[in-house]
């Protein structure tokens, strides 16, 4: 289908009459299958509602089978367990978990400093969220645990409700490390409600709204907030307590002004543990294909700090803070405080919104690696947490001696990797400035503002950016690229030509409230024709022309009175007259006044007034004729449809043949089709057949019904 491909009649079609030429146009476009509109293609494809399923109706139903699919579905350990090959996996998961709690140790001392508790809260951080994922778990790869961006959350919530004392030397550390556990422990019974309800509920989908440059913009701010926050520990500074908006910059600020008092012995420890640190990472990064694991460095670190530390009485000969005692076995659990729920509750939201986006997205990332559906990290989880159990037990309390800036140090250094997107700002500049500005206003609206406002004012710029960029998306005008039915931006496509006498208008977005108006303006702007002020003119050209026939009216009528009074006044009836000579005159009168005559008269009036031209065209009224006589909407772009965008459509069907153009829809898809139905669009005025399955329809139809040359009278032309 397509235009014919000879040049010659191009050419001559230039220099034949406008009217010829279009019928020349006419017959290269064809079709080797029926025009299609709305109407037709309902009809060849048997086209209905889809039906609806009922789906509450399956989640009320109970049965054996679908109990016993539930139970598995909860608790995955029971499906793959069964089926766990031990003579392929049993070797790989015992060295990925003792890897795994070589990592867990450090970091989990580490990041209880993270979020205000005492370091072997990172050991039971450890354990016991491993153990409970090795049940019900469904990622073989994460390893769930302590996590930087979770330990200053929970920080920021510790160090607000439980704050240091004013006064430091009265510091009632006991005190202080059991409100700050009790305030922990009961944010993350809130938290892990939080994320059963929204699960039960299936809220996860409010995680499709922390697009990727958010989420790494928000990561990176929260990176430069944990290493903010191991300033005081790696140069032993006792600062205030600051929470809320702008805490980071007061932090930084204390932190230089009491940069005088830092303490020598504990930045050379932290400065020595990271500079290992480091050159261990580069040693496995350079060596990773020849080790069959990577080098322990932080428990290396550890150790070896922990050793020089007891042998040199680090804490009492340098001043330098040291771990203290870390309890063996397990605290014995204890109920959440409920009074603290109230002031918690939006800080635990927050942190199980991010908690599961996290978490969710680490594990598509490996699911789509290795090709399964996260819906146990299996045995590698066990292992770990029985390491983890171990250490709990009997070997925690000979980390006794641990400087506190050694932790600092792995938790600065362990940063490297969220610091390192910084670097997305450059490359984003190059891909997408809208994402890059994304990612601007999430890092500064975090920093400014803390991780849990920043957060929420990150999603609702993201929206209203969503909102804007639907509010102004691409219009064009299409042409037909030659020799095909594919329709292209005139624009872009240099090939691309318009349709003589057709304008194809499309839009990349949908259209709804927010930019129905904008569509509107860009159609009559694009189209060259201003459709407003043309309308404008020919209603006061009709108003013009009513006004001067009711003055015409008028004047006739009163001109017809005059003429009877003058003749009531003037005759006079001679009395001499013979009734004979009366009797003709009256029987004249009354031939001349025949109803026959009267009949006739306006007969052949009303026939005059039938031959006479269209006097409310745009010719007769000597306002300019657009170049085009049909319009075209491309709607492939509606994914759905509102009240405004009904209005809209109906107005611009409404203007255009106010100016003599037909207004032609083309390839909207079912559900909206189902939405115009519903919203009561089709009517007399506009049906289904002027919605054409394809763009080429419309434009191969448009052709063959033209609008009328204005010479001769006016008669629209019914689809």
């Amino acid at each position: 289908m397509g235009l014919a491909d000879a040049s010659g009649p191009r050419d001559m079609q230039a220099l034949l009459p406008a009217t010829r030429a279009m019928e020349l146009r006419k017959q290269d476009y064809h079709m080797e299958r029926p025009l299609l509109n709305q109407e037709h293609l309902e009809e060849l494809g048997h086209w209905g509602s889809a039906p609806r399923t009922r789906q509450w109706r399956t989640w009320l139903q109970c049965s054996r089978a679908r109990a016993h699919a539930l139970l598995l579905q909860r608790l995955p350990i029971l499906v793959w367990l069964p089926r766990y090959p031990v003579r392929d996996w049993l070797l790989g998961d015992l060295l990925s978990g003792l890897s795994v709690a070589i990592m867990q140790l450090p970091q989990g001392l580490a990041y209880a400093l993270l979020a205000g508790l005492p370091p072997v809260f990172g050991l039971y951080s450890s354990f016991y969220p491993v153990f409970i994922y090795f049940l019900f778990g469904t990622s073989r790869h994460i390893s769930v645990g302590t996590f930087a961006v979770m330990s200053v959350m929970v920080g920021s919530v510790t160090e607000s409700l439980a704050p240091q004392a004013l006064n430091d030397s009265t510091i009632n550390e006991t005190a202080r490390d059991a409100a700050r556990v009790q305030v922990a422990s009961t944010l993350s019974v809130l938290v892990g409600l939080f994320q059963v309800g929204l699960g039960l509920v299936h809220f996860g989908f409010v995680v499709t709204y922390l697009s990727e440059p958010l989420v790494r913009g928000y990561t990176t701010a929260a990176a430069v907030q944990v290493f903010v926050s191991q300033l005081k520990y790696v140069f032993e500074l006792h600062l205030s307590s600051h929470s809320g908006p702008l805490s980071l910059i007061y932090t930084v600020l204390e932190v230089c002004w009491k940069l005088p008092d830092s303490k020598v012995g504990t930045m050379v420890t932290a400065a020595v543990a990271g500079v290992v640190l480091v050159l261990v990472k580069l040693l496995n990064d350079k060596l990773q294909q020849q080790l069959p694991m990577p080098i322990p460095g932080e428990l290396l670190t550890l150790i070896g700090a922990t050793s020089i530390s007891y042998g040199m009485d680090l804490k009492h000969r340098f001043k330098v803070s040291v771990v203290g005692n870390i309890p063996t076995g397990l605290v014995s659990p204890v109920a959440p405080n409920a009074q603290l729920f109230s002031k918690l509750m939006g800080s635990a939201f927050t942190i199980a919104l991010v908690g599961f986006a996290i978490a969710i997205s680490l594990g598509k990332i490996f699911a789509l690696r290795h090709s399964y559906r996260v819906d146990s990290n299996q045995v590698a989880g066990a292992v770990s947490s029985f390491f983890i159990l171990l250490i709990i037990v009997k070997l925690g309390e000979l980390f006794h001696d641990l400087p506190k800036a050694v932790l600092a140090a792995i938790v600065i250094v362990n940063l490297k990797g969220m610091l390192r997107q910084l670097s997305d700002i450059c490359s984003l500049w190059k891909a997408n400035r809208a994402d890059l500005l994304i990612w601007l206003v999430t890092f500064i609206a975090t920093i400014l503002l803390n991780l849990d406002l920043g957060l929420v004012a990150a999603v609702i710029f993201s929206l209203l950016l969503v909102v804007v960029r639907t509010q102004r998306p691409h219009y064009s005008i299409l042409g037909q690229v030659p020799d095909t039915d594919i329709y292209r931006d005139v624009a872009e496509y240099s090939e691309a030509k318009e349709v003589p006498g057709v304008k194809v208008f499309r839009s990349s977005a949908t259209v709804y409230f927010a930019n129905a108006e904008f569509y509107s303006d860009a159609l009559k702007q694009r189209c060259g024709v201003d459709v407003d002020l043309l309308i404008s003119q020919k209603k006061k050209l009709l108003k013009k022309q009513e006004q001067l026939k009711l003055k015409q009216l008028q004047k006739e009528k009163k001109l017809q009175k005059q003429a009877t009074s003058s003749k009531d006044t003037s005759v006079s009836i001679n009395v001499n007259t013979s009734l004979e000579d009366m009797s003709n005159n009256v029987e004249d009168c009354k031939v001349m006044v025949s109803p026959g005559d009267k009949m006739e008269d306006a007969t052949a009036s009303g026939q005059e007034d039938s031959k006479a031209p269209d006097v409310s065209t745009l010719k007769a009224l000597g306002l300019p004729q657009p170049d085009f006589h049909s319009l075209i909407l491309d709607l492939s772009a509606l994914s759905f449809v509102d009240t405004v965008c009904l209005k809209s459509l109906k107005n611009i069907f409404r203007d255009f043949r106010e100016i003599e153009v037909e207004v032609y829809m083309a390839a909207c898809h079912s559900p909206v089709v189902s939405q115009l139905e519903a919203g009561h669009f089709f009517d007399a005025s506009v049906t289904k057949k002027h919605l054409f399955a394809s763009v080429h329809d419309a434009v191969t139809f448009a052709l063959q019904h033209p609008r009328p040359v204005p010479d001769s009278p006016v008669s629209v032309t019914r689809l």
